[in-house]
């Protein structure tokens, strides 16, 4: 399992694109497809992430690992995660810095960023159909039953958009709203 772990986090890794948010997309579908955990438990892990200070992707990774096997689990879901990008992206500035402006990396990353846009769309996608529950419902009902949360996120979404909230204290106030409501 501890080799299972380190090899799909790390192809999660090697083969996202834009960073820890965007790899959640390829590592909630590797990680929910091989059984290891849920849509649900993977909302909760996201959101213990975003509790915290750091990078996201590892600190999921961590959720996983520690899940499926214990702390070793959880050692070699994170060095997955971390190690194998770690080093090709040293590999890729020393590159980076000799061909940025080569036309054709231009034209690359004019085409894979909009993707990146399309992996954290699908992710906020997937986590609402389990937050709220929306899975092979009625989407009315469903979302007349929780239009807290969707008040909650809106806000959020608000906040981050339109003004300079730091998100730790999102996180902190929804953290001290969720003990006082629910």
């Amino acid at each position: 399992m501890l080799w299972k772990l380190f090899a799909v986090f790390s192809r999660v890794a090697l083969f996202s694109w834009g960073g820890g948010p965007a790899s959640l997309a390829l590592m909630q579908r590797e990680a929910t497809s091989a059984g290891w955990v849920t849509s649900g438990e993977f909302a909760d892990a996201v959101a213990l992430g975003n509790a915290l200070p750091g990078p996201i992707a590892p600190q999921v990774s961590a959720f996983i690992g520690y899940k499926m096997a214990g702390f070793p689990g959880a050692v070699m879901a994170v060095t997955g995660t971390v190690l194998p990008a770690t080093l090709l992206m040293l590999a890729m500035v020393i590159a980076f810095f000799k061909f940025k402006d080569s036309p054709a990396v231009v034209s690359m990353l004019r085409a894979v960023r909009p993707v990146v846009i399309g992996f954290l769309l699908w992710t906020a996608y997937d986590m609402a159909v389990s937050v709220f529950g929306l899975k092979n419902a009625a989407v009315g009902p469903v979302l007349a039953a929780h239009w807290d949360k969707i008040l909650i996120a809106a806000a959020a979404f608000a906040l981050l958009a339109l003004t300079k909230t730091n998100p730790v204290w999102l996180v902190v106030g929804a953290a001290a709203l969720g003990l006082a409501v629910y």
